[in-house]
């Protein structure tokens, strides 16, 4: 049998990691993982997130399984902190997964389950295990225009002309803030024309929302998942707790579903238990709890929401310090756009051979987009990073 075995392709993200520990210049700048770091390139534990630990370590006496949807308080807490009061309770499922990806999963388990023949839209360009996930599943997808690269923002009108193109009941997915790998995000306005199109065409939204948070801060990134939800009759939300709250290793996440009626979405919620009860029996509860004991504790959540506005205003200082310093060695605003993008990541406009460049000249590793982790940077690197970009020809 195993002799039959095809061998997968590398992940290019994880290739590159191992491809930067490999790398013995003492100067080299990791951006192609996805992960908060500080000034000193720790990933840290937030507080919050230690001292629910220690509270949960003290308190807890089972480990005993939780339901098949995962915890009752973990999936009212973070549907409170996703969704508001912008729907009534009784018209949202709602099941715990392993992340952010295993949300997706079941999202598109789900969509296999109620509607096979329907075709996914995804953004151009889009996360790529998006596509991988969507292959697992064997649905068929299409792509919309997303990004101009000419001047760093979301491309409305061909996003808007490709998606006249979708079938009723088709699903689209959306970045609910952050886009990852641009950094570029809708406007108010035009999430307000991506919501009344969407409804015109009788589309379903599947909103990835995995960086709650990082872009303008946690009401706000949620302001346009929370106007999809009130606005239309069905909607699906990926959501992560794995970045908004350092939990990379314990894999926070939820399937939110918002049906039309109370009847609905509770005959959906049976089909998200009964999912997951063949994809992984009961969900982790470790990350899940200690999520919900800080969403659910006041003192414990300012302290999350004020560490979180710290990791949030500093790569913002870093977008501006090294949009400064590229003006500056340029004598052009043409990096300006960095200052608009939002969250972790933005994408430069960089061809393969000068992303190969800055890693075999530089040591400076992204992925082969040209997407950078802002976050990546420390500010000792700003200038390193500049001079390097303009020496390349980007």
């Amino acid at each position: 049998m195993f002799d039959r075995l095809q061998e997968p392709a590398s992940d290019k993200i994880i290739a590159l990691m191992a491809e930067y520990r490999a790398d013995p210049r003492a100067q080299k700048l990791d951006l192609g993982v996805g992960v908060y770091r500080d000034e000193s390139g720790a990933t840290p534990i937030m507080g919050a997130v230690r001292a629910a630990g220690a509270r949960l370590q003290d308190s807890e006496t089972t480990k005993a399984y939780t339901g098949l949807a995962g915890d009752p308080a973990f999936l009212q807490a973070i549907s409170r902190l996703v969704l508001g009061d912008s729907v009534p309770l009784d018209r949202t499922a709602a099941a715990a997964a392993p992340g952010g990806t295993g949300a997706l999963h079941q999202a598109f388990a789900l969509i296999r389950s109620a509607a096979p023949d329907c075709t996914l839209w995804l953004p151009d360009p889009t996360w790529p295990n998006h596509l991988s996930l969507i292959a697992h599943q064997g649905l068929t997808h299409a792509t919309y225009r997303y990004f101009d690269a000419a001047t760093g923002a979301v491309d409305m009108a061909g996003l808007m002309e490709d998606l006249q193109q979708a079938a009723p009941g088709d699903v689209v997915l959306l970045h609910g803030c952050c886009h990852n790998p641009t950094g570029a995000d809708p406007m108010p306005s035009e999430w307000d024309e991506i919501a009344a199109m969407l409804r015109a065409r009788q589309l379903i939204p599947l909103v990835d929302l995995a960086y709650q948070g990082f872009g303008d801060g946690i009401e706000a990134d949620a302001s346009a998942v929370r106007m999809l939800a009130s606005t239309l009759d069905e909607v699906l939300i990926a959501a992560s707790g794995s970045k908004s709250f350092g939990l990379y290793r314990d894999r926070v996440g939820a399937l939110l579903a918002v049906a039309r009626d109370p009847a609905e979405a509770e005959r959906t919620g049976k089909v998200l238990t009964a999912l997951n009860r063949v994809t992984y029996s009961f969900p982790p509860d470790h990350g899940a709890r200690l999520v919900q004991t800080v969403l659910d504790d006041p003192a414990l959540r300012a302290d999350w929401e004020e560490e979180l506005g710290r990791m949030r205003l500093r790569i913002l200082a870093l977008r501006e310090a090294l949009a400064a310093e590229l003006r500056r060695l340029t004598n052009s605003d043409r990096f300006d756009f960095l200052l608009r993008h939002r969250g972790m990541f933005s994408r430069l406009p960089a061809e393969p051979a000068q992303v190969a460049r800055l890693r075999e000249e530089h040591g400076i590793y992204m992925t082969g987009d040209g997407r950078i982790n802002i976050a990546g940077l420390g500010e000792a690197a700003v200038p390193l990073l500049a001079r390097a970009i303009v020496e390349t020809g980007l």
